[in-house]
């Protein structure tokens, strides 16, 4: 019809222990666990994934571990190019 709608507030209120809780389930570990072994994968010989927990949420990181694997990363941007797979 064209009219215009009436403007409503929508107030939104954080439960930040919810939030926090979430962010350090283990499925929520789980899942970072499964993306970063993909990515690793993706990558190549000697890349690993270390899932740990900070204050607030769980993180994931897929590093190099070898020599070989530090040199594929410098040369060839292999861990950078392998990215995607964790989606």
């Amino acid at each position: 019809m064209g009219g215009l709608m009436a403007k409503q507030s929508v107030r939104v209120k954080i439960n930040s222990a919810g939030v926090v809780a979430l962010l350090t389930d283990a499925k929520v570990s789980a899942d970072l666990e499964q993306r970063g072994q993909r990515i690793a994968a993706a990558a190549g010989e000697g890349f690993e994934v270390d899932v740990t927990r900070n204050s607030d949420r769980a993180v994931a990181f897929v590093r190099a571990a070898t020599t070989e694997a530090r040199l594929a990363e410098a040369e060839d941007r292999a861990l950078t190019r392998a990215v995607d797979a964790g989606r």
